[in-house]
């Protein structure tokens, strides 16, 4: 039976937050590494994105963050993205909320001095960028030194983006002894250099979840017009029940939302730069069918699962092997059959040569338009192009 928020420890006051979110029962992730983490254990979790991590550190963070007198921050949230920091930001505030405290999510883009002038009203709880933060540090605008504990998300994508020089500069900063939690999909190279250093006796934790394979769906490449393309995307959406399309940029999943009303198909966006709220209802009104479309930016899908999409659409092609994996891992779940399809402009046919090698595919790529009969039924098309 499945332990519940209770069962791990959880205060009951955050329960309540997370009841009236309608989350009754935690993820794998969550019933693993909470209890060690609410007994202030350094934990080590490997999960893949979207496996319910930011609960997991952001819970035990929440409950036994303090003020501190002189308003400098205890706890402190490290995340490789704008987007990331969003995300766990809107996770964290209601819990926040519940217990008084202030909760700031700084990084580059945005006006700093804006987010100088409310560190120096007192903070609690910063989520950060690691670039940002040495920024507020070097200005002398904000003090990690007295910082209780620590989270590392993300630590994979840290080392890919070159931020764990960054991330152990910031480490180096903090002057008490802290409880460091670190949260990654994989745990080699540099994110072992990483645990080995700054964690002490850390407890490991790992989700053993099934990756989506190439094997596991149906693929259709499609040469389309510009002035086409979302004529095909509606009606491949029209034929379908659910179809999450991907969009490289937050501009473009708003664009193409606009677009896609015009062509009288409901959609909605789901990016980092939309309210919590937005995104609640767009996930829910999808997940029950009052929206055929979901279109979203890769970062914005990140942890995002809803049963019964049986389309994904690379609205603009992924760019590695592993975004597409990852986009395209939204359908054919727990053993249900999906297509994934990926439109292209003529001038990106090079970069999905490159990408079918990587996947190791070799399949046509099919010139169409919003007429062709062939998008009424595409998982028998994905079939019958293999089979050919």
């Amino acid at each position: 039976m499945t332990p519940t928020f209770a069962d791990l420890g959880v205060p009951e006051d955050l329960i309540s937050v997370l009841a009236k979110q309608g989350i009754e029962s935690p993820f794998a992730i969550q019933t693993l590494t909470i209890s060690d983490a609410l007994k202030r254990r350094d934990v080590c979790g490997k999960a893949k994105t979207g496996s319910g991590k930011t609960l997991a550190f952001s819970l035990p963070a929440v409950a036994h963050t303090e003020r501190n007198q002189q308003g400098k921050p205890t706890t402190l949230m490290l995340t490789p993205t704008r987007e990331l920091a969003n995300q766990i930001s809107g996770v964290v505030e209601p819990l926040a909320d519940a217990r008084s405290l202030r909760p700031i999510a700084v990084y580059g883009g945005t006006n700093i001095d804006k987010q100088i002038e409310k560190i120096t009203q007192g903070i609690d709880i910063i989520i950060a960028t690691p670039g940002r933060l040495i920024d507020l540090i070097d200005r002398k605008a904000i003090d990690v030194a007295l910082v209780e504990r620590v989270v590392v998300d993300e630590a994979d994508r840290m080392a890919d983006m070159g931020f764990l020089p960054q991330v152990e500069w910031i480490l180096r900063h903090i002057e008490v002894d802290h409880q460091t939690m670190l949260f990654s999909a994989t745990l080699d190279g540099a994110v072992d250099t990483v645990v080995k250093r700054h964690l002490h006796d850390p407890v490991f934790h790992e989700v053993d979840e099934q990756e989506v394979t190439v094997s596991e769906m149906g693929h259709v490449f499609m040469s389309v017009h510009k002035m086409n393309r979302v004529q095909v995307a509606a009606r491949i959406i029209e034929r379908a029940t659910k179809t999450m399309l991907f969009t490289r940029t937050k501009r473009g999943a708003d664009q193409l939302e606009r677009e896609l009303r015009a062509e009288g198909v409901k959609a909605a966006a789901i990016h980092g730069d939309l309210r919590q709220n937005q995104r609640e209802k767009a996930l829910k009104d999808f997940s029950k069918g009052t929206l055929k479309a979901l279109v979203a930016t890769d970062v914005a899908a990140r942890g995002i699962h809803v049963d019964h999409v049986d389309v994904v659409v690379h609205y603009n092609p992924a760019e590695d092997h592993k975004t597409y994996l990852h986009r395209s891992g939204r359908t054919a779940r727990a053993g249900a059959a999906g297509t994934a399809v990926t439109m292209f402009l003529w001038d990106e046919e090079i970069q999905v040569r490159q990408l079918q090698r990587r996947l190791g595919l070799k399949l046509p790529l099919h010139e169409v338009f919003s007429n062709d009969t062939r998008l009424d039924d595409l998982p028998s098309w994905a079939h019958q192009q293999v089979s050919d």
